[in-house]
């Protein structure tokens, strides 16, 4: 059984087109994780303060909110190839320049700002063109296990990412981790150049096309009892959830004093149990009950959430609180995986880049909660930020859940 998966995961890798696709995914999004960072770390040193590292953070993501469902439209549109090549052609840009300023000793926290805001442009077209890309390449049949694949990869660069930004940042400083970053970014760009694909053109971009498949998709959604718990889910999951990342920073520095490279221990604890869990979804069929799932990973992301924060309250020790993200990233594997799957699975083909693209605005809640979940560690501190972002996700998933096993959506 075991050779057995093992093979059709190869099978989904030499699809053509996937492995390019799937190494600049890599390559991108470790560097964003890396810049995410020592973007934190320079901030809190510059400032000492959580509520500036959380505006820094809350820059990257701010564009999955104003431009995610644009960007799905754009994406069924526009060549896929090209929206992918571009964003990594400008991350390379932007990156450059941070490094060049830091360098030059005129590195300040608001060009850091403006640089995470090109950053979350391009990652706003992460959802509804790359991942789609990906998806494709493989076939409906072996989607999920293709987009677990990539999951699991980009949970390997969210642990790869800020280890890398800890001890680059530690040892050589913030202009280093940005060149590295801006390198990084080209190479990926190299290889999305290269690809051959071909995309079935649906006609040209327009306003008056993009305002007319934006209301499409919105009824779409409206209609879907799936899609509409699938956008609850992830509206509540990056408002009170992924927020969590944010306090971080601040909860090594002041409760556990620890290094730079430490802090960098310590975020990567999620991806990490995320990258086992996605190896396990990656190899098996899970294409049943994926809402189930999804509502599942996100309250088991939420209660590791909650109880680090109690236990970092009384001075755990850092391999327990390790320990506990650890198992939390088991949650938030199931959580992303599926849900990719339930839009390949149940939107149709001409509408799945749209509906990527409401997902995507979902996301973009992240910036409100990094936000929130800064003013909250001005407040009560990081650990009462933490078991308070913890049990508002528990409360609001868990009373979707009993909505949705009450109404039948989980069968």
């Amino acid at each position: 059984m075991t050779v057995g998966r093992s093979l059709r995961s190869i099978s989904v890798m030499r699809a053509k087109g996937f492995m390019p696709l799937w190494t600049a995914g890599a390559v991108s999004t470790s560097m964003m994780w890396l810049e995410m960072l020592a973007a934190a770390l320079f901030t809190f040193k510059a400032t000492n303060s959580a509520v500036d590292v959380a505006v820094v953070s809350a820059c990257r993501s701010l564009p999955l909110l104003l431009s995610g469902a644009i960007m799905g439209v754009v994406a069924e549109a526009v060549d896929r190839k090209k929206i992918v090549l571009f964003g990594l052609l400008l991350a390379s840009a932007s990156s450059t320049t941070v490094a060049v300023l830091s360098f030059l000793g005129a590195l300040s926290t608001w060009q850091l700002c403006a640089a995470a805001f090109v950053s979350g442009v391009v990652y706003a077209t992460e959802m509804p063109a790359r991942r789609r890309m990906i998806a494709e390449t493989a076939g409906t049949a072996k989607a999920s296990r293709a987009v677990a694949i990539d999951s699991m990869t980009n949970y390997a660069t969210r642990c790869i990412g800020p280890l890398l930004g800890g001890w680059i940042y530690g040892a050589l400083g913030v202009a280093t981790s940005y060149f590295l970053s801006a390198a990084a970014s080209l190479c990926a760009a190299a290889l999305i150049y290269r690809l051959d694909t071909v995309q079935v053109s649906t006609g040209r971009l327009s306003l008056s096309r993009i305002c007319g498949d934006l209301i499409e998709a919105g009824r779409y959604a409206r209609d879907s009892r799936t899609i509409m718990a699938l956008l609850t889910v992830t509206v509540i999951t990056n408002l009170c959830g992924y927020s969590y990342n944010v306090l971080l920073t601040p909860l090594g520095r002041e409760t556990f004093n620890l290094s730079a490279l430490m802090i960098g221990v310590l975020s990567s604890a999620e991806p990490a149990g995320s990258f086992v869990a996605g190896a396990v979804i990656g190899s098996a069929r899970m294409r049943r009950h994926s809402l189930r799932w999804l509502l599942s990973g996100s309250i088991l992301l939420f209660l590791a959430i909650a109880v680090a924060g109690f236990a970092s309250s009384y001075q755990c020790p850092v391999a327990l609180l390790l320990l506990v993200l650890f198992i939390g990233g088991l949650g938030s594997a199931a959580y992303n995986i599926h849900q990719t799957t339930i839009v390949i699975e149940s939107v149709p083909g001409a509408m799945r880049s749209r509906v990527f693209g409401l997902v995507t605005v979902g996301i973009g809640c992240w910036p409100i909660g990094t936000l929130l979940a800064g003013a909250l560690a001005a407040a009560i501190g990081p650990t009462g930020a933490l078991m308070l972002l913890g049990l508002t996700g528990i409360a609001g998933n868990g009373l979707l859940a009993l909505r949705a096993a009450q109404a039948g959506w989980l069968r």
